[in-house]
């Protein structure tokens, strides 16, 4: 039964984070000063693991005046890590910078990691995987199913770890032919997610949500059941609850991750809003994706699709989201100034922090789209209460000049998100006008015509029954002159 309900597909190739991107261009160089401020020592000390590594090699290249800093903070950790192929990675983003900006010191002047390193770390690479290797086989030979499972587990933690992540992958999947409990799929599960969050496999990650899913819901069941017999029944239960939580938080992030890497950025929101407490997300919350990069992530997210009701509802007033709001305070100033119409403090601090967000490995590809289309939505909301208003007073809203704000209005206009004429003569700004008599007659027209087909199939439906009531009437009923004719 078991096996029905999780059958997992191998996926013949693992996919690059290069194969992943979605045509969205992050910028070749962002700006560092007072009007962009960003502390490279704060921003990557909220992380852990490969994705502190990660995180300094993707932003190497956009940020020149960092680079030896950040070089240096990579090679730190690489010596830390058993994968020797991210000095290869590490060298070629630091020469693209060195191609762009030649003042800076050279590989040559930079400390490197030593030869003997990378000769120790491999050697003792060969030796646990030849030893993982071993004890596979041997278990296989003994036909014990769990030990199988957990050797297949600890191989794809090995490669995981060395970056082979195509045979960890692999690996990973093959140990479920040898699980034997809802709970065992659960961390096979979990353990193939976070492979493909740290490679941002955006396209695979939503079907192991799911399988997860029914997963965490057949383990859930079966704690249930086991525990209905127990004396300690409630704090059984509890614990189970306490559980079922936080991998609920883990999918839920999974899950937002993966919309937000493929552009549904309203998706995105509502499953960032439905995270649970930050503690249900554990190691994630440091190896995965930051409290401060959820709050980042769900604001500009939730400005750029969500009607302004709902942004206050689900994000000024949510309690849970509050938590992950106090990481970044900048986030709850945004939202304010959103809701108080106030535009052009929501413009200046999405431009104050571009800097911030466009190095964010999982948001940069991402920060055009989504600015553009929270000053759209602004655009759209200011000009909504008016029948004319003057460019002049628009503009000083937005912070723009004349021009910059007619050629905003003029692609609305085309888009068809604003019904309007710019009337450049005078800088005015119209909406066009309505006749509001025929459209009051439409409505009257449309609203008889639904009624007279509602009609239509209400007698339509009683000429059935009562057809079918004359068809069905037993013999026993009727009179006797009726069936003997």
């Amino acid at each position: 039964m078991m096996d029905k309900m999780m059958d997992i597909d191998l996926m013949d190739e693992f996919e690059s984070p290069a194969s992943q991107k979605l045509n969205m261009k992050r910028p070749a160089i962002v700006p560092i000063d007072d009007n962009h401020p960003f502390d490279l020592d704060a921003y990557i000390n909220t992380y852990s693991g490969r994705t502190q590594i990660d995180r300094l090699i993707f932003l190497l290249p956009m940020c020149p005046t960092l680079a030896p800093q950040a070089y240096i903070m990579a090679l730190q950790l690489i010596q830390k890590s058993r994968d020797t192929t991210q000095i290869h990675q590490l060298n070629q983003a630091y020469d693209s910078v060195l191609a762009v900006d030649s003042s800076l010191p050279s590989l040559a002047d930079l400390p490197t990691v030593e030869q003997k390193w990378a000769e120790d770390t491999n050697s003792r690479n060969n030796a646990d995987r030849q030893r993982l290797e071993v004890e596979l086989k041997t278990y296989s030979s003994n036909m014990i199913k769990e030990s199988i499972r957990m050797a297949y587990r600890d191989l794809g933690d090995f490669y995981r770890s060395t970056g082979d992540f195509s045979t960890s992958l692999k690996h990973y999947t093959k140990s479920r032919e040898f699980c034997t409990t809802g709970q065992h799929v659960l961390d096979m599960c979990m353990s193939v997610l976070e492979l493909l969050l740290e490679q941002r496999n955006y396209a695979h990650i939503t079907t192991y949500v799911f399988k997860a899913d029914a997963a965490l819901e057949s383990s859930t069941t079966i704690g249930r059941t086991a525990s209905s017999g127990a004396q300690s029944a409630p704090p059984s239960r509890e614990k189970i609850a306490a559980e079922r939580e936080k991998v609920q938080t883990k999918l839920d992030a999974a899950a937002a991750l993966a919309n937000l890497g493929q552009g549904a950025y309203d998706k995105a929101a509502k499953y960032f809003l439905k995270l649970g407490p930050i503690k249900g997300l554990e190691h994630w919350a440091s190896t995965i994706v930051s409290p401060s990069d959820i709050a980042i992530y769900t604001t500009l997210c939730a400005l750029a699709t969500f009607h302004r009701s709902v942004i206050k509802a689900q994000l000024l007033d949510n309690d849970n989201f509050s938590v992950y709001m106090e990481q970044e305070p900048y986030v709850r100033e945004i939202i304010t100034a959103y809701l108080s119409s106030r535009f052009n403090v929501v413009l200046e601090n999405l431009e104050r922090f571009s800097t911030r967000h466009n190095i964010d490995i999982q948001l940069s590809g991402h920060v055009a789209a989504l600015t553009n289309q929270i000053r759209s939505r602004a655009i759209v909301l200011y000009f909504q209460p008016f029948a004319s208003i003057k460019l002049d007073r628009m503009s000083t809203a937005f912070g723009w000049t004349n021009e910059q704000l007619e050629q905003q209005v003029v692609s609305l206009i085309e888009a068809g998100e604003i019904q309007a004429r710019v009337d450049r003569q005078n800088q005015i700004l119209k909406a066009k006008e309505t006749d509001q008599r025929a459209v009051l007659f439409s409505r009257a027209l449309k609203a008889g015509q639904d009624m007279a087909a509602a009609n239509r199939k209400l007698l339509l439906r009683m000429r059935l029954q009562q057809a079918d009531l004359t068809i069905k009437v037993p013999r026993s009923l009727m009179h006797p002159s009726e069936y003997l004719q």
